[in-house]
């Protein structure tokens, strides 16, 4: 054979290496990006699923309750609960998640028209850092008390990892929603407030890393993890 053959040959095998090291590369790329595809359709399936579940609308009827608890995070929050205490739907309120510097006279001044509840009836917990204290130290102001049902208060799109969390840490105990929706939330304004999409998306999000905590690693209801668990 001569030279220039030979080389014709060597080059001829090398690009047909070549491009069967391209192929494979294409098709690598394409199946990452097939995947990728696949995942952000399962999350926007799964993000809208997920809105279809909150409530849009506060409830107009409410069974009672041994005691209601709210979960810290907008001042409507805490002046629902009051209210529903004032109005008989339970005997005992928890404001779990209170900031430590904060008291009850600062709370109260949020509803100074119910300033004779929190002489009587309305409890601050200071303990719970984020959602699953929360749980916890409900769990353990209920069972104080011998609750065996509570009414439940937190914003809409709080509520289903509210929900899962405090399902977890009490199983036995009947739990009622009263879910408030904030006013960026009614008539879809947030569809065209990008700050607000992107906190329901960021909740959508915790709610499937919580789901995938409860089913995976079983919560350990424990007190140290009403302090350890982090945000």
């Amino acid at each position: 054979m001569s030279g220039a053959a030979e080389t014709q040959q060597v080059q001829g095998a090398a690009q047909g290496a070549g491009g069967k090291r391209g192929g494979a590369g294409r098709l690598v790329l394409r199946g990452a990006l097939g995947l990728a595809a696949a995942g952000l359709l399962f999350l926007a399936i799964g993000f809208g699923l997920f809105l279809r579940r909150l409530d849009w609308a506060e409830p107009t009827r409410l069974p009672g309750a041994d005691g209601v608890v709210v979960l810290t995070g907008g001042a409507d929050r805490i002046a629902e609960a009051v209210n529903l205490v004032a109005r008989g739907y339970a005997g005992r309120l928890l404001i779990t998640g209170v900031n430590q510097s904060i008291g009850v006279a600062e709370i109260a001044r949020l509803t100074p028209e119910f300033k004779d509840s929190f002489d009587c009836c309305i409890d601050l917990g200071y303990r719970a850092q984020n959602t699953e204290g929360n749980a916890i130290e409900a769990r353990d102001w209920a069972q104080a008390r011998g609750m065996t049902s509570l009414i439940i208060v937190t914003s809409n799109y709080h509520m289903p990892r509210a929900l899962l969390e405090i399902r977890a840490a009490m199983p036995d105990i009947r739990l009622t929603r009263f879910s408030v929706l904030p006013e960026a939330l009614k008539a879809g304004a947030w569809r065209q407030e990008p700050a607000i999409a992107r906190l329901l998306v960021v909740e959508y999000l915790k709610f499937l890393r919580a789901s995938a905590r409860m089913k995976f690693w079983p919560p350990r209801v424990t007190d140290a993890s009403v302090k350890a668990a982090s945000k």
